[in-house]
């Protein structure tokens, strides 16, 4: 497997939302090594997306997402369940590709349908966090055959609040695969 470069991440946030369906997610840790294939994503743009963390602007929480592409940016939500988003373009962007759901490749024994479930199943948390991704502990590989995918587009879940930017189609997901947390 190859680890994907820091000029990966340096582009537009919707080509690398779609760029990461396929791609390996890889976390070494405590001498175990968990791979899962990345089978469904969302797409954050920035401060002026009312979705995104960032259009609250630069906070504690957030300043990951305003840093330079290519790190983790791993937070808590309901004071229960970590979330991995993939910072995007370059920095004072804040934009970011939330990680929702992985096809399992390598010890992963949990579901991972959901992006709490899949931060759950590869032991991401806060620990995380501003983690570079060109790291060799946790990382996202180009598999070493590519596949032929078939991306189908959505609205993204549970950003109703979000106004017209809750109807945009920046969910992503591999068409057919089981492990997408839902069509």
């Amino acid at each position: 497997m190859q680890k994907l470069p820091r000029k990966f991440y340096d582009r537009d946030t919707i080509i690398v939302a779609q760029a990461l369906l396929g791609k390996f997610l890889v976390h070494n840790s405590a001498g175990v090594e968990r791979i899962g294939k990345i089978v469904e994503v969302e797409a954050y743009l920035g401060e002026h997306d009312l979705a995104a963390h960032s259009s609250k602007g630069l906070t504690e929480r957030t300043k990951t997402m305003f840093g330079p592409p290519g790190f983790a940016y791993v937070y808590l939500i309901y004071g229960v369940h970590h979330c991995m988003n993939v910072v995007t373009e370059r920095a004072g962007q804040a934009s970011a590709v939330l990680l929702r759901a992985l096809e399992p490749v390598k010890n992963i024994e949990d579901r991972t349908q959901g992006p709490g479930l899949l931060c759950r199943a590869m032991g991401i948390d806060r620990r995380l966090n501003a983690h570079d991704l060109l790291s060799d502990n946790f990382f996202i590989a180009q598999p070493e055959t590519a596949e032929k995918i078939s991306i189908v587009k959505r609205p993204r879940i549970g950003v109703d609040y979000a106004r017209h930017w809750a109807k945009r189609r920046l969910r992503f997901y591999l068409k057919g695969n089981p492990f997408v947390s839902r069509p």
